[in-house]
């Protein structure tokens, strides 16, 4: 029977064989790896990566499409909602489906629902110490804004949340014609490497102090972080004569350090 994609899953399933090639390549799974697949939907990615290392951990929250990858030899299924799942039972779990040690690093990859992908990328931030690397097919402009640098229009809240935590960089582009149904958008596969020394043990103070800075990115950060400052006590120094898209991913984080001790 046919699947029929479901809006409210943000489902576009990947059709075009060679760009489904290309991006297995890039991944270059191996055997021995756990590897995680979120949203394998169809299968169209899942394939040719399980045909490379042999097992595969896949996160699918659609029933009906979970219920046509049981059949498939080498294939463990979670049947969650990714925004929910237990990252360290995952590893656990996709360590021992691939043969091996429990603290092996995650190698995670996926067509992530254009509807959820920001939420996704902020829920394994969570995960990154427990992760190798990370490749994601995501909506390009979400890519672009993900690897943007300080002084560009798409430097945000979003750019520094993930540079300081990933080196990342966008290593395909798709065009909406690889999918069926086609989305209204141009996609992009970006590579996301965890830093092996995070410059920041707790993210929960930059990710506060970033959200106010761009509440209202117009705006000089004295109107806006400035007065957070203020609240906070802060007696230190920062340049609040700036808008938020001026400052270095750097910066926030050493801010961050300093308002966490």
């Amino acid at each position: 029977m046919k699947h029929i994609p479901r809006k409210r899953f943000g489902q576009h399933f990947l059709t075009d064989t060679g760009l489904i090639e290309a991006i297995a390549d890039t991944i270059d799974p191996r055997p021995g790896q756990p590897l995680v697949e979120i949203g394998p939907g169809l299968g169209a990615l899942t394939r040719p990566v399980l045909q490379r290392c042999g097992r595969l951990t896949v996160i699918e929250l659609d029933r009906d499409l979970a219920a046509r990858l049981k059949a498939w030899p080498g294939l463990q299924i979670i049947e969650a909602d990714v925004l929910g799942v237990d990252w360290p039972a995952v590893q656990v779990q996709a360590c021992s489906h691939a043969g091996a040690s429990p603290e092996t690093l995650l190698r995670v990859v996926g067509n992530l629902p254009y509807n959820i992908s920001t939420p996704i990328l902020f829920h394994l931030l969570e995960a990154a110490a427990r992760v190798q690397d990370q490749h994601f097919m995501l909506q390009s402009e979400v890519v672009d804004r993900m690897v943007a640098g300080p002084g560009t229009k798409a430097y945000g809240r979003l750019s520094v949340m993930l540079q300081w935590r990933y080196a990342m960089e966008r290593v395909l582009d798709v065009p909406p014609q690889a999918f069926e149904p086609p989305p209204a958008v141009d996609s992009a596969v970006v590579r996301m490497l965890p830093l092996p020394v995070p410059p920041l043990e707790d993210m929960h103070v930059l990710s506060e102090l970033v959200t106010v800075a761009f509440s209202q990115r117009r705006k000089l950060l004295r109107h806006t972080l400035g007065r957070w400052l203020e609240q906070k006590n802060f007696t230190g120094t920062f340049d609040t004569q700036r808008r938020a898209e001026e400052v270095p991913v750097n910066e926030f984080v050493d801010l961050a350090r300093v308002l966490g001790r």
